[in-house]
């Protein structure tokens, strides 16, 4: 599993209480995802228009801690029905998720995260609870098997993946709407900041907030985190005001430099660079020589270096961009100086 760090998107214990707090309300209060949000009222107003209990199934697909948990919490506000949510790893029996299933209300939205994670078998008594709401259960072995249909409410299912490649092909296609969730730019970023900081009760001036935004990899999970950690810094130094030097200082001490990037993300440029002359590298040697696991490069590292374009993925493996050797240049002459 990747490993736990400020500028990890994964999602740690200390996040969920800061996440409901921090969670917008309403449509109106997420920033940024504008299509995706207009696409999903169409949607909802549609199905309501039509006087459907539930709307068409959503998947939302795209990195961690991008707000695809938030989007499906006001889905269902929207709608005006309650929801439900389990994580994919934790149905491992088909008797877990019938239930699930059995146990929601009329109209319910039912919210699965992490759904490439779930037990594939299970995937088999979930097509008929998508399509026609009901269960087709098998009851007792051997001769004395029999087949038993179980009617069940209507439900909508969300879905939420990091890996849309990871979900067979007749599971994706039982979903009404795919939507990614892309990353955010600096403006978004800086306007989460700022929304998180006013609710947080912290005075903190727009130079502060342009620092947190330039270094928390365009990820709002990130930026709240960075945010909570320049707070404990200020508060512990007594300033009633966040300042951009406050900002740069907690951020310097917590190994985020100016781009975002922290030790991990420079290892793996510099193992690049140093035992494969800057690629190609196959991701099982990156691994290796960095003294990384897989996923954490995957995960954490990987696609915040192609994003800024420091790394890119070829059919040979992992390269490190002409743009990656003048960063850590610069960064070694400055190390010296």
């Amino acid at each position: 599993m990747p490993k736990s760090n400020d500028i990890s998107p994964s999602p740690k214990e200390e996040d969920r209480t800061l996440d409901l707090a921090l969670r917008p309300q309403n449509f109106d209060d997420y920033i940024g995802q504008k299509n995706i949000k207009n696409n999903i009222r169409i949607i909802i107003e549609a199905a309501q228009k039509r006087k459907d209990p539930c709307i068409e199934h959503l998947l939302f697909y795209g990195g961690s801690g991008l707000g695809k948990t938030t989007l499906s919490y006001l889905v269902a506000k929207e709608m005006g029905v309650g929801i439900r949510t389990i994580a994919g790893p934790s149905i491992k029996k088909m008797g877990d998720l019938a239930a699930i299933l059995t146990n929601l209300r009329e109209g319910d939205v039912l919210f699965i995260d992490e759904l490439h994670r779930m037990n594939r078998v299970c995937e088999e008594i979930i097509y008929p609870a998508m399509e026609e709401f009901q269960l087709n259960l098998v009851i007792g072995k051997g001769p004395m098997a029999r087949t038993m249909n179980l009617k069940i409410p209507s439900f909508t299912l969300i879905g939420a993946t990091t890996r849309l490649a990871s979900l067979s092909a007749p599971l994706r296609s039982r979903f009404g709407a795919t939507f990614r969730i892309d990353n955010y730019n600096t403006e978004e970023i800086g306007e989460i900041v700022k929304r998180s900081a006013n609710l947080l009760g912290l005075k903190i001036k727009k130079e502060a907030v342009q620092t947190i935004a330039s270094r928390s990899r365009f990820n709002p999970r990130v930026a709240n985190r960075l945010l909570k950690r320049v707070r404990d810094f200020s508060e512990v130094e007594g300033k009633k005001t966040i300042s951009k030097e406050d900002a740069e200082k907690a951020l310097s001490f917590l190994d985020v430099d100016n781009m975002g990037l922290e030790p991990g993300d420079k290892k793996i440029l510099q193992v690049l660079f140093e035992k494969f002359g800057g690629g190609p590298a196959g991701l099982q040697s990156l691994a290796a020589s960095s003294s990384e696991e897989e996923e954490t490069i995957l995960e954490i590292y990987e696609p915040y270096l192609m994003q800024i374009g420091f790394l890119k993925r070829t059919p040979r493996g992992r390269v490190a961009t002409p743009e990656a050797k003048k960063y850590l240049e610069k960064k070694e002459k400055n190390g010296r100086s």
